[in-house]
């Protein structure tokens, strides 16, 4: 996918709040080597670097634009590095203390075989911590797939169009739990206050268009007039469902599931 690291950090607070709230329920006191799964444009990284000065941080990712971008952030940090590498077929050479994924795997299928493999990744006692935005059958989501189905569409872009690739919380327990000496999963609704914009833009397509409409622009390709009116039909439906505030701000609610397991001792 065609990542744009300006526009996805955007919404930085908003994105950074879970990774933040992830890592404080990380009990790891002194892991000496960390992966950062999924890292993006780096700021996360740097906030596992600063938790953990003494170990060897790596930061996973697939974008060179990101990654570009995660470098540049990081390049005050001795303990940082980072790699292209494609998720779907990552494992690490050795054990790795803390596996710490925020809003990456998601993009990734097969979550029944994915999540016990990263988990024989971890060593015995660290910890597999996982945050995925599990909002997909809210109205920001749904008129994705509704617009990319519809008779306009359909031809060019109904087959990007994914099942919900987050599961239910408790599957991910079932999946974890014969690998793990203990398993967390919880989720959160963060009501998402998303400021009016100078540009005009609806802040539910802003957001979204830095995500989870990124495929389908990489369909349209080149295509300046189609990508136009592709996102003029998911706006109409937006403006319908999340109206806006008095002061222009729009609340979007986002739900996320969080995980956090504990390998066991081999």
């Amino acid at each position: 996918m065609s990542w744009n690291p300006q526009r996805y950090l955007e919404f930085e607070d908003h994105r950074l709040r879970p990774a933040i709230d992830l890592l404080a329920r990380v009990a790891a006191d002194d892991p000496r080597g960390v992966v950062d799964l999924g890292c993006g444009a780096g700021n996360v990284t740097r906030l596992l670097a600063r938790r953990w000065p003494g170990a060897a941080v790596v930061g996973i990712d697939n974008s060179e634009p990101m990654l570009s971008k995660a470098r540049a952030a990081a390049s005050d940090l001795a303990n940082v590095r980072f790699e292209a590498r494609d998720l779907v077929n990552w494992s690490p050479d050795a054990s790795v203390d803390v596996v710490y994924s925020n809003a990456a795997l998601h993009w990734l299928s097969d979550h029944a075989s994915l999540f016990p493999r990263l988990a024989r990744t971890v060593a015995g006692g660290g910890v597999l911590a996982v945050q995925m935005p599990r909002n997909f059958d809210a109205p920001s989501h749904v008129a994705v797939a509704e617009v990319a189905t519809s008779e306009r569409w359909r031809g060019r872009l109904a087959t990007m169009v994914r099942a919900s690739p987050v599961a239910a919380p408790e599957a991910y327990f079932r999946w974890l739990e014969p690998h793990c000496a203990s398993v967390d999963v919880w989720e959160t609704i963060y009501l998402q206050r998303l400021a009016a914009r100078d540009d005009g833009e609806h802040p539910v397509v802003a957001f979204v268009s830095g995500t989870w409409l990124l495929p389908f622009f990489d369909r349209l390709g080149d295509d300046a007039d189609a990508r136009r009116n592709f996102l003029g039909d998911y706006r109409e439906r937006i403006a319908r469902v999340y109206p806006r505030e008095p002061d222009g701000s729009t609340l979007f609610p986002f739900r996320r599931l969080f995980v956090v397991a504990v390998a066991r001792t081999r």
